[in-house]
């Protein structure tokens, strides 16, 4: 056993680390859900790019949060790198979310084609998986982890294909003004970015359990 597993195993953990992580998790899938009513058509942009700000401003007060508990506290449920790592990756969900709606309105991008809209289903779905995974790790229910970990990679890559189909058929449709293409290009990008971060947080749970499990 390592130095640190067995400090951790003689002394009392401060275990509200996972508390911060759990929180991060579900104003994630908050700040996704608004982003998603835009883009059905439910929202104002201003009032849905506020609500998805307002949001990430939350997402930011819990990582300051969870950065001032770590530097008080000397004994952690999880190595402080790996604590850190994680909500950073949670938090960058949610970033790439508020600067794709904040696009949207800086370009002009009123109403989301197809396969934003797509693309924006898939980001729901992953971060709603990510809000299920997470509190697996107060239990250590390890195993289930690593299954929600698999899907988000699957869904990472059905993502992938739709991101790439949609960036072809811009640039190879003669009918396109070159502005739509740079503007709907860049949300593109940005939603594609979000669920690329949906599977590195998988991928940081994954060997969170491998460490651990």
């Amino acid at each position: 056993m390592a130095l640190q597993d067995l400090v951790r195993f003689l002394l009392p953990r401060d275990d509200h680390f996972y508390g911060y992580l759990e929180h991060q998790s579900q104003v994630v899938i908050e700040g996704v859900a608004e982003l998603a009513r835009y883009a059905r058509g439910e929202r104002d942009l201003a009032v849905a790019r506020d609500e998805v700000l307002a949001c990430e401003h939350r997402g930011d007060a819990i990582v300051r949060e969870m950065e001032d508990a770590l530097a008080r506290t000397f004994v952690t449920p999880l190595d402080r790198e790996d604590l850190h790592r994680l909500s950073s990756e949670i938090d960058g969900v949610l970033d790439l979310a508020n600067v794709a709606i904040r696009q949207c309105d800086l370009l002009g991008v009123r109403e989301m084609n197809s396969s934003m809209k797509e693309l924006v289903n898939w980001l729901v779905k992953g971060a709603a998986i990510l809000g299920t995974a997470v509190p697996k790790l107060r239990t250590h229910a390890y195993p289930e982890i690593v299954e929600y970990a698999r899907d988000i990679r699957q869904l990472e890559k059905e993502a992938d294909n739709v991101y790439r189909q949609a960036i072809s058929d811009l640039f190879h449709d003669p009918e396109v003004d070159a502005k739509v293409v740079i503007r709907e290009k860049e949300v593109l990008d940005l939603l594609e970015k979000a669920i690329d971060k949906c599977d590195a947080v998988a991928t940081t749970l994954t060997n969170l359990c491998v460490k651990h499990g």
